[in-house]
């Protein structure tokens, strides 16, 4: 389906980040239930692995240069590609979106060539009923459902006391390679593959604009590292990036002492809000955690897919 009248495709600049941001809040305003994302969510997936932006995003721009709608693809594992689309909510009903899903599944189509087993994802924001048909007319389906939770802190935030036997401090010198080691034993029996292989995640960890080592939390049991809350600053407040506890060690109280260092952290630099993503169906017991430290959900999407080419 081709763009309405006065309405282009281009590739994205680095200076479209801010403009791309801004597509977010529009759709926050429109339905609050919509992901708390923003450009510093954009910069730190343009630095992802197997994203290539000359190639795998698009804007969509009207007659006097703005831009109005955004979409990606990116090959996130061996077998997957994700992808997600935005179209200003004032330029709804026009035919941008469809116009914009059929150049997203079309680049989606070309990395799969020769792997026909490879998935297709697409996120939806729940509850917008437009772009669900749009990704049902396509084969996708709803499998999974990710929650954005946030907590406001109110400093000073007591930090309280790490279970006995466990200490909690900064990354030490075997750092990522520790990190990486405790979430793939966290993530072990989840329906992801995450984190994926150790050195692409450390490239991609290293590469990210806003990866601060004082701000990633390990617990450690002896010399044996057992949990991980990884923060990261953005523009509007912080977030915890990746967290986990691995399996031996679930059930100690550790993950909860994670997240309120985490937050007296951020709390000390002026921070008040944290953010974190979320499967809803999380087989870890992670949401509860969230739950009881004092986050709420504030945004709601799920993941649509298919498995081969078109439909």
């Amino acid at each position: 389906m081709a763009l309405p009248d006065g309405y282009s495709f281009r590739t994205p600049t680095a200076g479209d980040a801010e403009a791309i941001g801004a597509l977010f809040v529009a759709e926050r305003e429109r339905r609050p239930e919509a992901p708390a994302l923003d450009a510093h969510f954009i910069r730190e997936t343009w630095t992802r692995a197997g994203f290539d932006l000359a190639t795998d995003a698009w804007v969509v721009t009207d007659l006097t240069g703005a831009v109005v709608a955004y979409g990606q693809v990116r090959q996130e594992e061996d077998d997957a590609i994700g992808s997600w689309g935005l179209v200003r909510p004032d330029r709804n009903g026009l035919g941008i979106g469809a116009a914009l899903f059929d150049r997203i599944e079309s680049r989606a189509t070309e990395r799969s060539a020769g792997h026909p087993a490879m998935r297709f994802r697409h996120a939806v924001t729940t509850g917008d009923e437009a772009a669900a048909a749009m990704a049902t007319t396509r084969g996708l389906r709803p499998v999974h459902h990710f929650w954005h939770m946030q907590v406001d802190l109110a400093p000073p935030v007591d930090q309280g006391e790490a279970p006995d036997g466990i200490a909690i401090g900064e990354m030490g010198e075997d750092g990522l390679t520790a990190a990486h080691a405790v979430l793939a034993d966290a993530f072990a029996d989840d329906w992801a593959d995450l984190p994926g292989p150790r050195d692409r995640w450390i490239d991609e960890e290293l590469a990210s604009p806003s990866f601060d080592p004082s701000l990633w939390l390990v617990a450690r049991d002896g010399a044996t590292p057992v949990g991980l809350a990884a923060g990261s600053a953005g523009e509007d407040g912080g977030a915890v990036d990746w967290f986990g506890v691995v399996r031996s060690h679930r059930g100690r109280g550790i993950g909860a002492a994670l997240l309120r260092r985490s937050f007296a952290r951020f709390a000390d630099r002026g921070i008040t809000t944290v953010m974190v993503s979320v499967d809803a169906d999380n087989v870890t017991g992670a949401t509860g955690v969230y739950e009881r430290a004092g986050m709420r959900v504030v945004g709601r999407w799920d993941l649509w897919e298919r498995v081969g080419g078109p439909a």
